[in-house]
């Protein structure tokens, strides 16, 4: 029984490997009368997309120097709207308190940026340039 059972998966194994060669050789006819037919066609056209930079950079600005203390220093946390009126504003002033209570001779001015968080904001960066000495300005929250 048991040769049986063998002889009859061989001739299994033999007859799938017979017929996967007939699918084999059936599908490259296939994709030969396909690659002639295609041929014979009118060229495909495409389009290719170039993933240069169409803008030039921005010209990058440098940081401002480093402070050697804050005390005595005005800074300004500023939040920039972004996230809704209430995302930021409560944070910074916390950072207020903080300064405060640990750093008291440091002058901190919290505001808040007109407008959305995309829109300039001329005067109050004016104002900073003229009585601040540093600035956090940012999202928080």
């Amino acid at each position: 029984m048991k040769n049986i059972i063998k002889y009859a998966a061989l001739l299994l194994v033999i007859a799938s490997l017979f017929l996967q060669s007939c699918s084999t050789a059936n599908d490259n006819k296939v994709a030969e009368k396909n690659t002639q037919e295609t041929a014979i066609k009118e060229p495909v056209k495409i389009t290719v997309m170039n993933p240069a930079i169409a803008n030039p950079f921005v010209d990058r600005v440098a940081l401002t120097e480093r402070l050697d203390t804050l005390d005595g220093k005005t800074l300004y946390l500023v939040d920039i709207n972004w996230g809704g009126p209430d995302a930021a504003y409560g944070v910074f002033e916390e950072m207020e308190i903080w300064f405060n209570e640990n750093m008291p001779k440091v002058n901190v001015v919290v505001k808040r940026k007109a407008g959305s968080y995309m829109a300039d904001d001329p005067a109050l960066w004016k104002e900073i340039g003229e009585k601040g000495h540093a600035a956090l300005i940012g999202v928080s929250g």
